[in-house]
């Protein structure tokens, strides 16, 4: 993988991403809550793009992975400024794929909205847009409008996962399930049905909210949360792949 390379935001904010070009639409990965671009996916899509010589871009959001930062900070408004200024960086015209993982399945979405036309698809894995609402007890829920951080226990690491106040506002701001998501761009929607974290039903929710009428869903019966599986990965980047590679002409139907 290529090395990290730094974004300078004006407000003194400091973006970790790593790019690698091509032709093409260009890949860009968001991250889940509390991850960041040295995951299995990341890496995976990383490299399939630079074999097929399409462009694709990893970053960690601010106070996430390599990116300097207080996590505490962290709002999805913010993190979405972050994805729309390293796209701009790039100073490409190419059409932009967004694939989220988790919360960047719902951060897609609001970055999707924000780039328009130049939205060329959105592939969501697990994704989890309104979780601060259907994902916090109403009791927790008090206590965040109240300013206190709440911690959860984490399946996937030692330390507790907190939710603050910041972010739980933010999140409530930009829910996206109470009414139409206005993307036409083609969208697929990956989801494990035994994961433990966003009930796959969330996928059928937001396909149904979606405008878009080039919408599918592909559930994994025995997939989890992650969907880092050597299987898992290999359907993830056909997924991607059937979205930035060019078609072959199909047959004439009198052939």
């Amino acid at each position: 993988m290529t090395s990290t390379s730094y974004l300078d935001l004006s407000d003194g904010r400091s973006i970790a991403y790593r790019f690698t070009p091509g032709n093409g639409p260009v890949i860009v990965f968001l991250p889940g809550y509390m991850s960041d671009m040295a995951g299995s996916k990341a890496a995976a899509l990383f490299d399939m793009a630079r074999a097929s010589g399409l462009p694709c871009l990893l970053f960690d959001y601010s106070g996430c992975g390599e990116s300097p930062g207080d996590f505490a900070d962290g709002t999805l408004s913010r993190w979405k400024a972050e994805v729309l200024a390293l796209i701009a960086a790039l100073e490409t015209d190419e059409k932009i794929v967004l694939v989220g993982s988790s919360m960047g399945g719902w951060l897609m979405l609001m970055a999707g909205l924000a780039l328009g036309d130049r939205l060329a698809g959105l592939v969501g894995i697990a994704a989890a847009p309104d979780f601060t609402e259907w994902g916090i007890p109403q009791m927790d829920k008090a206590l965040l409008a109240d300013g206190e951080t709440i911690f959860e226990d984490n399946p996937y690491g030692p330390e507790p996962t907190p939710t603050h106040p910041g972010f739980w506002a933010d999140g409530q701001a930009n829910l996206m399930l109470e009414g139409e998501i206005a993307i036409d761009a083609p969208v697929r929607l990956l989801h494990g049905q035994r994961d433990a974290d966003v009930p796959w039903d969330i996928a059928l929710q937001l396909a149904e909210r979606l405008r878009s009428q080039d919408v599918q869903v592909t559930l994994v019966k025995d997939g989890d949360h992650r969907l880092s599986r050597d299987s898992d990965i290999r359907l993830l980047l056909r997924t991607v792949a059937e979205l930035v590679l060019p078609r072959a002409p199909e047959a004439s139907a009198e052939s």
